[in-house]
């Protein structure tokens, strides 16, 4: 039976280079705990453009990882007005506190991994080449974690900066309007990937009218190259934005393919 609890504050002693007040100047985490200890989770990043948070793509998605024998923890991270790095930060310190707190949260510290779509997908592949190993001297004890996830799943996910491929409204709601050249590259994670890159789960539609696919193709390439474990799925047919894909028949296969992979590599109890 899932646990589910109230949204956890990722900064409850303040907020770095916070604009404002309420909800949406407080990044945070809502729990989807499964009973157990040591359970595999992840962190779950909702699309919308860097400039708001699906709810389709947040919840339920939870739930559906919970039916796979893991927790999931939604983040409430920082759209705009606010741009780079809020965002990254915001995630960067979700997987720091899940870590920190793992044994109170029934967590696996070493299964730990973060999902996330279209622009949330960027988010999860900017955390997964930007990363910190964590800050030993720091008085934050938060602060001394990694902040580097032992895997991903990228939906439709906005990988590059590249005006050739990537989602222009993402892109200006994270950079601004003309952003310096090192930052389009430092936030094009194709051309950040390492072989300490953790390994992904990447799937995309070929007719994506919105993130063109070549984002994901883009990725799966640089993860070759460095030899970084991945699986990439390419359907036919599908709107940007599907979510778990109930309404298409072929396309929600994602699930299966994914939750495959999942148990394939130690982190789902169930298919």
């Amino acid at each position: 039976m899932t646990m589910k609890m109230d949204w956890i504050e990722l900064w409850p002693a303040g907020v770095p280079g916070v604009l404002g007040t309420g909800d949406e100047h407080c990044p945070a985490i809502e729990p989807y705990l499964l009973p157990g200890e040591r359970n595999a989770a992840v962190i779950v990043c909702p699309g919308g453009g860097y400039g708001m948070r699906a709810d389709h793509e947040g919840g339920p998605v939870a739930e559906w990882l919970n039916s796979l024998g893991i927790s999931a923890f939604v983040l409430r991270y920082r759209v705009a007005p606010y741009q780079y790095p809020s965002a990254l930060r915001d995630a960067q310190r979700a997987l720091q506190t899940v870590r920190m707190r793992a044994d109170e949260y029934g967590i696996d510290p070493g299964r730990l991994g973060i999902l996330g779509f279209s622009a949330g997908g960027h988010l999860a592949s900017a955390t997964s080449v930007l990363y910190g190993t964590g800050e030993e001297e720091s008085s934050d004890p938060v602060e001394r974690e990694s902040s580097r996830p032992d895997f991903s799943i990228l939906c439709y996910p906005v990988i590059s900066m590249d005006p050739e491929v990537t989602h222009q409204g993402s892109k200006t709601n994270l950079l601004g309007e003309e952003p310096p050249e090192d930052l389009v590259h430092l936030l094009s994670s194709e051309l950040q990937v390492t072989a300490d890159t953790p390994p992904a789960f990447l799937w995309h539609t070929a007719d994506d009218a919105s993130v063109p696919v070549e984002n994901s193709l883009r990725m799966a390439a640089a993860l070759a190259r460095h030899g970084v474990p991945f699986d990439l799925h390419v359907y036919t047919h599908g709107r940007h934005g599907l979510g778990l894909a109930d309404e298409e028949p072929h396309t929600r296969n994602w699930t299966v393919a994914c939750a495959s992979w999942l148990k394939l590599n130690g982190y789902a109890i169930n298919e």
